[in-house]
């Protein structure tokens, strides 16, 4: 497509090029839990929910929050990557994916001191299910329970740290052999990487705990030695929570723009700005949880670190507010995900909203008429 041609089409829908991959748009699918597994194995619930989103014209699809090791799912529900056997459903989910023109990333991750709890519609959602209920025993870096309604978690031994981290590894293996085209580190939200970077949740006096360089090392490692293990031309993303929401006491803005920096120069290409999940007493966002919220920690990166893609997330509904994100410079990327729980299509809707055509799967196209 030529510089005349591309000025002609908005931002949200030009493509982006990130290491040997090329979306084509802007928008990607955050990930969201369905807790929809047994064992961590895909299904066919995992089929039609991906499936008819990657049809509905996402840039980019990114499965939910996905255990590097049994106990390190959100609950017994959640999607694992820690067996071999997990690889053949995942496999083919993606060779959907690339019939349809689509591109599909995992989020891999350990829940940490948050994990061991209900599916999220159940009356035990938010609260830590018992070794009898089908729970297990939780870590972290320090014996600091979440909130009354989690497990207080076994501290980890430095050799059980190198442990989770051939996890990250052995998981991101497995990721390329089922075709993944990009690969995302889950390091929000309170869960064990998140709980490593906080000084409030990490109080450990070792190499992994007490300085800003040392309560980092743990997530830098991982990003290493998994960037050693993949493809060159595979993109790899990190989420983080940019603010912990309770001042100089936590994790701060300023601690995100440093880590960014040391990501981008370990082989990270795009960090995930979200924010929040790591303290129970946090108040979230001083503006409340409206669109745009989370905005400015993508903004924030961008303008502080060169070389470094960024993704815009929270609340993003509006086709023309998520166009400006890209068109201001604010963002890379826009990630959309309870809008597009509510609507698989919304990327085709944005569309047309923006007065852009886009293809529509044919088997669809009297659906979606024409301006």
């Amino acid at each position: 497509m030529s510089a005349q041609d591309i000025s002609s089409v908005p931002p949200l829908f030009q493509p982006f090029k990130i290491r040997g991959l090329t979306l084509k748009n802007r928008i990607v699918v955050s990930p969201m839990c369905q807790y929809s597994s047994v064992d961590g194995f895909a299904n066919f619930w995992h089929v039609q929910h991906i499936g008819s989103r990657i049809v509905g014209g996402a840039g980019l699809f990114i499965v939910e929050a996905t255990g590097v090791s049994d106990i390190g799912r959100i609950s017994p529900g959640c999607l694992g990557i820690y067996k071999d056997e997990h690889v053949d459903m995942l496999s083919k989910i993606c060779q959907f994916t690339h019939e349809q023109g689509g591109h599909i990333g995992i989020q891999i991750g350990h829940a940490g001191r948050k994990a061991s709890t209900g599916r999220l519609w159940e009356a035990l959602g938010r609260k830590a299910l018992t070794n009898e209920e089908g729970g297990w025993d939780v870590i972290g870096p320090s014996p600091i329970a979440f909130d009354d309604n989690h497990k207080v978690p076994a501290e980890l031994s430095i050799e059980q740290i190198q442990e989770v981290i051939q996890q990250f590894v052995d998981a991101a293996k497995r990721a390329v052999k089922a075709g993944f085209d990009v690969i995302e580190i889950h390091g929000a939200h309170g869960y064990l990487i998140s709980s490593f970077l906080s000084p409030t949740s990490n109080q450990r006096t070792d190499a992994y705990g007490g300085s800003f360089e040392n309560r980092i090392r743990f997530l830098i490692e991982i990003v290493q030695r998994i960037r050693e293990n993949i493809p060159t031309e595979m993109p790899l993303f990190v989420r983080v929570s940019a603010d912990e929401y309770v001042g100089e006491e936590g994790w701060t803005m300023k601690d995100t723009t440093e880590l960014a920096k040391i990501l981008r120069d370990s082989g990270v290409d795009l960090l995930d700005c979200s924010s929040g999940g790591n303290n129970a007493k946090a108040k979230i966002s001083p503006i409340g949880i409206v669109q745009g919220y989370q905005v400015p920690f993508s903004e924030g990166v961008k303008k502080s670190v060169d070389g470094l893609a960024t993704g815009a997330v929270g609340k993003i509904v509006e086709a023309k507010f998520a166009n400006d994100l890209v068109k201001d410079g604010k963002a890379d990327l826009v990630l959309i995900g309870r809008q597009d729980l509510n609507d698989p299509y919304w990327p085709i809707r944005a569309a047309q909203d923006l007065d852009y055509p886009v293809a529509v799967p044919p088997q669809y196209m009297f659906a979606f008429p024409r301006k």
